[in-house]
């Protein structure tokens, strides 16, 4: 299921950062980042090209990101690519293994681009005075190529007023137990002023635990592992601001 934005999603963003420039040090604005800050369909994209090329798939050698619409919607896309219906139930399973052993890799995530407008707003976010946190349940192995991205396309660096918190690489500890796992944490730091995830269970959580923040779901596409937005949850497409936006 995917979520229409708020109305005035670009009003929330604003308000967002009018509130960080209110809050300064003692606010704390938290951002994930696969589908939310960062847009991981080209890392996927390389993964399915290089999956194509062991295997002699022609029709999948140019795959490219668009074919992903939501980056959650492998078996489409690969009908958008050419693959008819028994040749995508053919080699799916395989690919899956493949894209799994690729995908959550450091290098891999080097093919990583921002959601529009990504970079800037979290430049705006920080230069608030608050401190950001990129809550990423990429695992903790990850983190070189992470790092790499977000200082190539222009993002607040993990160090003075930004930190970059990473999921332990343990495969036992699933992605929203890691993340409901930060919150006392994440709370000890100071007030948080707004949360930004892609997962509706993740946008979920921070609105229970979290009932005087801004909680904002961005609709790029999610797992469907939940399908519900809690009350006052706000959807934005992207972080793009229009250049008379306040």
């Amino acid at each position: 299921m995917q979520f229409s934005p708020h109305p005035e999603w670009q009003r929330v963003l604003t308000d967002i950062l009018a509130t960080a420039q209110a809050s300064g040090a003692t606010g704390v604005v938290a951002f994930d980042l696969d589908s939310t800050l960062l847009d991981n369909r080209p890392r996927q994209a390389a993964i399915v090209r290089d999956f194509a090329t062991l295997h002699g798939i022609a029709a999948l050698e140019a795959f490219q990101a668009d074919h992903l619409v939501t980056g959650f919607d492998t078996r489409e896309a690969l009908g958008r690519a050419g693959l008819d219906a028994d040749t995508v139930a053919r080699w799916l399973p395989e690919l899956r293994k493949h894209w799994v052993e690729r995908f959550f890799t450091s290098e891999a995530c080097l093919q990583d681009v921002p959601v529009r407008g990504a970079a800037a707003y979290a430049r705006r976010a920080h230069a608030t005075g608050v401190r950001l946190v990129y809550l990423t349940a990429r695992p903790e192995r990850m983190r070189p190529g992470t790092e790499e991205v977000l200082r190539r396309f222009g993002f607040p660096l993990p160090g003075a007023g930004v930190q970059l918190w990473m999921k332990p690489d343990d495969p036992s500890i699933g992605d929203e137990a890691f993340k409901r796992s930060t919150h006392t944490r994440l709370a000890s730091l100071g007030r948080l002023v707004a949360a930004f995830d892609n997962e509706p269970g993740h946008v979920n959580d921070f609105r229970e635990n979290f009932p005087e923040a801004e909680v904002v779901l961005v609709a790029t596409g999610h797992s469907g592992r939940v399908s519900t937005l809690a009350p006052r949850v706000r959807v934005v497409p992207n972080f793009h601001l229009e250049p008379d936006a306040p």
